[in-house]
C-alpha cells in the first residue's frame, strides 16, 4: 500500500503539487490541515528539545526561569568573561569523530565508482592552484572556531584553503550519500565536489566540520571535474552569511579563495562553454549530514541496513544528546490519528524521538524561509540537513516580486516543483522519505513515522502564523487578512521585503482619508488602476482596523476613548514599528546585487564583495549610505543567468 501525504495548504496561490509515493513506503491516513492547528495538546511536545529560532523564551509554564536556562546564563556568563581563545591554525583542536566511529572506504582513490558499505572516502583536495587569493571571509565564524582572525593575513593561508597545502591535524574524507533528485530516486550522489578537512572541537565543546567546496574530484564525481567557478562560491559565501543574519539556520562560511586558474562551464547547457575564475569556498557546519546519507544504506538493504542504525547512533550520540540522556520520567506520550487509537512513547524509542525533532526542525526552517521570501531552488533529499540548516546554495533566490510560483531554477521550470509555495508541501515529502528510511531499518514503526509527519505539519502551521502575526505587527494571528494581502500581492507583483518594511508606517489611526491610505505604501505599489486601488484600499482599511480592535481587546477602559487616544498618540504606531522592523529585513540578498558583486569580482575588484556582505550581516538596520541595497531590481535583474540559474551555476 502506497503512502500518501499531508498537503499544506497555504494562505499563497499555491499550484497544485503532486507528492510521489516514497521510496520506502510507510502509511498514512489523510488529515485536514484543521486538525494539524489543534494537536490535542501536544504543541509543547519539544519545549526544551525544538530548535525553534523564532521563540527563544527560557521561562517554565507557571513564568519562572527554568534550571536550564539558570545554569546557560551562568556559563554564557563565565565564557563572556574569560579572554576568548584565539588560536593559530596549528593549534586548532582536532577530533574526527565522523571517521573514526563510522564505515568508511578501504580505496583511497578518486576514480568515480559506486561506493557501498561505507559513509565516507578518504581523500586530499585536488585542485590545481597559481597564486591563490584570500578574498573574503567572516571573522564571526573564525570565532565560532576559536581562531585567531589574524591568521587571515598570513602568507600561506589561501594556500591551506583553496585545499593545496594540507591544514595540520586534519583528516579529509568525502561523505557517501544518495538522494531523490526532482522526486526520482538518484542512487549514490555523494560529496562530488566538497572535501571535508575535518572535524574541529571548540572552547565550547561544539563540533564543527570546515569543507571545501570546489577542491577537486572524488569517488564521487561521476563525469565532473570537482571543481567551482567564482560566480557560484561567491553567491555560496555571501548566502551562507546572509541567511545567517537573518536568523535563519544554515550553514556557515569561513573564507573564500581564487585559485588562479580557469574552470569551463557551460552556464545555459547551450553548447557555449567558456572559461571562467576558478574559487573555492570553505563552508563550516555542526554536521554536513543530509537525509540521503541514510537514505542511500536503506536502498541497498541486507547488511547496509545496519549501517543506517550505526549512522543514526552516531547523529544522536553527537549533535541530539538530549535524545539520548531522555528517560521514562519525562512522559513524552501522545495520541496519533483522528481518533487517536495509537500511542507514539517517544520516551521508548529514541530513533522516534529524533526523527520528531528532525521533522519539526526541518518545519521551523522552511517557515522561516517563507517569512523572508527565501526559494532554496532545489530542495532534493540529499539537500536536506538532518539538523535543520540551509545547506547547499545553487540556485536560490529571495522573492522581489511576489510571484508563489517563483523558481530560480532553470531545471525546474518545467514543473516548478520547488518553486516558492511549494517549499512545505516538499519539506513534508522530504520527511516522509527519511521518515521511511528509518521505517525500513526497522528503527521506528508506522505509528511512530506517521506521527512524525503530524508533527511537522504542526509545527509548520505554527511558526509560520506566528511570523505572518509579526511581520504585521499584531497580536494573534488573522487568516482572512494574511490570505487577502498575499492574494493582492501576487496580483500586483509587489516587492515582497520592501513592503512589509513600509507596512510600518500605517498608521493605527481610523480617521486617515482613504486618499492618504495607501501613501506609505506608494513605493511598492506601481502603477495600479482604479479597481486595483480600491482593492488595496479596503486591505489597509481592514488592517487598520484589526489594530485597533487588538488594541481595544487589550485595554481595559471605555472603547471610544481608547481609539480617540489611540488617533491622538504616535507612541503605540512607533512601537509597532520598531518591533516589525526586528523581523522585516531592510536588506536581503537579492540576487542582482550577487551579480554585481560577482561582476566586479571577475574583474578582480573583491571590494563590492565585502561590502555587500557587511551590509548583509545586519539586515534589520537601517543602514545610512546602503540605501541602493535595498531598491527595487532594475529591469536587467530578470535577465536568465541573474534571476534563475541552473542546477550546476
Amino acid at each position: 500500500m502506497l503512502a500518501t501525504t499531508l498537503p499544506l495548504r497555504l494562505h499563497f496561490l499555491s499550484p497544485k503539487l503532486i507528492l510521489r509515493p516514497p521510496l520506502f513506503p510507510v502509511h498514512f491516513r489523510h488529515t485536514d490541515i484543521k486538525t494539524l492547528i489543534n494537536p490535542r495538546g501536544c504543541n509543547k511536545l519539544f519545549c526544551s528539545m525544538s530548535s525553534d529560532l523564532m521563540d527563544s523564551s527560557s521561562t517554565s509554564k507557571d513564568g519562572n526561569l527554568s534550571v536550564h536556562s539558570i545554569t546557560d546564563d551562568l556559563k554564557n556568563q563565565s565564557l563572556s568573561e574569560e579572554k576568548k581563545l584565539k588560536l593559530k591554525l596549528e593549534d586548532l583542536k582536532w577530533d574526527h569523530s565522523f571517521v573514526r566511529e563510522l564505515p568508511g572506504d578501504p580505496r583511497t582513490d578518486t576514480l568515480p565508482r559506486q561506493v557501498f558499505h561505507a559513509c565516507y572516502s578518504k581523500v586530499s583536495p585536488s585542485v590545481e592552484v597559481e597564486n591563490p587569493e584570500l578574498i573574503a571571509w567572516s571573522e564571526s565564524v573564525a570565532e565560532l572556531l576559536d581562531l585567531d582572525p589574524k591568521e587571515f593575513v598570513r602568507s600561506d593561508f589561501a594556500l591551506k584553503f583553496s585545499g593545496a597545502s594540507p591544514l595540520e591535524g586534519g583528516l579529509s574524507y568525502a561523505q557517501c550519500y544518495g538522494g531523490h533528485q526532482f522526486g526520482t530516486w538518484a542512487g549514490q550522489l555523494g560529496d562530488g565536489r566538497a572535501v571535508t578537512l575535518g572535524e574541529l572541537l571548540n572552547s565550547r565543546g561544539e563540533r564543527w566540520d570546515l569543507q571545501l567546496k570546489g577542491a577537486g574530484k572524488t569517488p564521487y564525481s561521476r563525469f565532473a571535474d570537482g571543481l567551482a567557478v567564482l560566480r557560484s562560491s561567491v553567491r555560496e559565501f555571501l548566502c551562507s552569511e546572509a541567511m545567517h543574519g537573518l536568523g535563519i539556520p544554515t550553514t556557515r562560511a569561513l573564507c573564500l579563495v581564487t585559485t588562479g586558474k580557469s574552470v569551463t562551464r557551460d552556464m545555459f547547457y547551450d553548447g557555449n562553454p567558456k572559461d571562467e575564475p576558478g574559487a573555492v569556498v570553505c563552508r563550516v557546519a555542526q554536521s554536513f549530514l543530509r537525509f540521503g546519507s541514510y537514505q542511500l544504506h536503506a536502498s541497498r538493504r541486507k547488511e547496509d541496513l545496519d549501517i543506517v542504525r550505526t549512522l543514526a547512533d552516531y547523529t544522536i550520540k553527537h549533535h541530539f544528546p538530549h535524545i539520548e540522556n531522555m528517560c521514562k520520567t519525562e512522559s513524552l506520550s501522545f495520541s496519533t490519528g483522528m481518533q487517536g487509537t495509537s500511542v507514539v512513547d517517544l520516551t521508548s524509542n529514541k530513533y522516534a524521538a529524533w526523527v520528531v525533532e528532525v521533522a519539526e526542525r526541518t518545519a521551523s526552517l522552511i517557515a522561516s524561509w517563507q517569512g523572508v521570501g527565501f526559494t532554496h531552488g532545489v530542495l532534493n533529499t540529499d539537500n536536506m540537513s538532518v539538523l535543520g540548516l540551509t545547506i547547499d546554495y545553487g540556485p536560490f533566490g529571495f522573492l522581489d516580486a511576489f510571484d508563489p510560483s517563483y523558481t530560480p531554477n532553470t531545471t525546474d521550470l518545467p514543473g516548478r516543483r520547488y518553486c516558492f509555495a511549494n517549499q512545505p508541501d516538499i519539506g513534508l515529502w522530504n520527511i516522509t522519505q527519511f521518515s521511511s528510511t528509518l521505517a525500513a531499518a526497522e528503527l521506528i514503526t508506522e505509528e511512530e513515522s506517521n506521527y512524525a509527519m503530524e508533527r511537522y505539519g504542526t509545527k509548520f502551521m505554527d511558526h509560520y502564523q506566528s511570523i505572518m502575526t509579526r511581520k504585521l505587527g499584531l497580536l494573534k494571528y488573522n487568516k482572512q487578512l494574511v490570505n487577502k494581502l498575499l492574494n493582492n500581492m501576487a496580483v500586483d507583483k509587489v516587492d515582497y521585503t520592501n513592503f512589509f518594511r513600509l507596512l510600518a508606517n500605517i498608521k493605527a489611526d481610523a480617521s486617515v482619508s482613504e486618499d492618504e491610505l495607501i501613501v506609505p505604501l506608494k513605493a511598492v505599489l506601481l502603477d495600479m488602476g482604479k479597481e486595483r486601488k480600491e482593492a488595496w484600499i479596503s486591505w489597509v482599511k481592514a488592517y487598520i482596523q484589526e489594530l485597533l480592535q487588538l488594541f481595544v481587546c487589550h485595554a481595559k477602559c471605555d472603547t471610544n476613548s481608547l481609539v480617540q487616544k489611540l488617533v491622538a498618540s504616535e507612541i503605540p504606531d512607533e512601537e509597532r514599528k520598531v518591533a516589525t522592523n526586528s523581523v522585516n529585513p531592510r536588506y536581503v540578498l537579492r540576487n542582482y546585487l550577487c551579480q554585481s558583486a560577482i561582476d566586479m569580482a571577475e574583474q578582480g575588484d573583491y571590494e563590492e564583495l565585502r561590502r555587500l556582505m557587511k551590509v548583509m550581516e545586519r539586515p534589520f538596520e537601517e543602514q545610512p549610505g546602503m540605501e541602493k541595497y535595498a531598491r527595487l531590481p532594475p529591469a536587467w535583474a530578470y535577465r536568465p543567468g541573474v534571476c534563475m540559474l541552473s542546477c550546476s551555476s
